[in-house]
């Protein structure tokens, strides 16, 4: 049995990963920033028993370190972190270079790097050291962004801090093959969480899906299951990979 540490895990794509790996067979660490009652929605959709739910922000350095704590006092082990909470993009976080003040430009990529690259830095490094010190394999899965690749004009810092992700997740790759431990990254596309219905029933619906050659987005089960794989022990060897993750939407060169 693996025991697991799904970050963000309250709706979603982490909800989504949260099931999948307990449907595995996982022991699963729901983890959630402030909305218990969402977080306790997702622990009873778990497959199986002994999960648990843990709280606070991620971005804060002490209270990642109080994280890790208390999933590894419910478990003993982490075998699996899952990076996944992220500031996302949204109104309150556009900062388009050509319009918006340099007060919110500096305040949004100051949290923007905070949540979505320190973070899971210092959860990487704090669960790392854990299967280090227990001389333990284990895997790391960062959930980045095709927008690390495309572009994201109203939300650069959104972009840069997932360009930023997956190249910590291959420098990790390196760093910590030799104790056993994988490192890898899933690069989405637009998921269609529930957060999205509103702008997938809109106006601009049509054109979102028509991003993609299959006419529509992805589902959260499409990127649980690529997680699923990357942090199985025997896709070690996909170690150091960004799986994109965009229904050809966007292609790499």
């Amino acid at each position: 049995m693996l025991h697991s540490l799904v970050t963000g895990a309250s709706r979603g794509i982490g909800r989504a990963i949260a099931v999948a790996l307990s449907a595995r067979g996982d022991r699963v660490a729901v983890h959630y920033g402030q909305d218990r009652s969402a977080a306790e929605e997702t622990l009873a959709l778990l497959h199986g028993e002994g999960h648990v739910l843990v709280e606070g922000d991620v971005s804060d350095p002490a209270t990642a370190e109080r994280i890790v704590d208390d999933v590894l006092h419910a478990f003993g082990r982490i075998d699996v972190l899952v990076n996944n909470a992220a500031l996302a993009p949204n109104p309150s976080t556009s900062h388009p270079v050509a319009t918006v003040d340099y007060a919110t430009w500096h305040r949004t990529w100051e949290r923007m790097v905070q949540v979505d690259l320190q973070a899971p830095a210092n959860l990487s490094f704090l669960v790392a050291r854990s299967l280090i010190e227990r001389g333990l394999p284990g895997a790391i899965v960062n959930v980045g962004s095709r927008g690390a690749f495309r572009g994201e004009p109203e939300f650069p810092a959104y972009g840069a801090a997932k360009a930023g992700l997956h190249a910590m997740g291959q420098s990790l790759a390196v760093a910590l093959a030799p104790h056993g431990i994988a490192v890898t990254s899933v690069a989405p596309g637009f998921v269609g969480t529930d957060r999205q219905q509103e702008k997938l029933s809109g106006p601009t619906g049509d054109g979102i899906r028509d991003q993609s050659p299959f006419g529509r987005v992805a589902t959260p089960e499409e990127v649980a299951d690529a997680v699923v794989y990357l942090s199985a022990p025997g896709s070690q060897w996909a170690s150091g990979t960004i799986l994109d993750l965009n229904g050809a939407s966007h292609l790499r060169t």
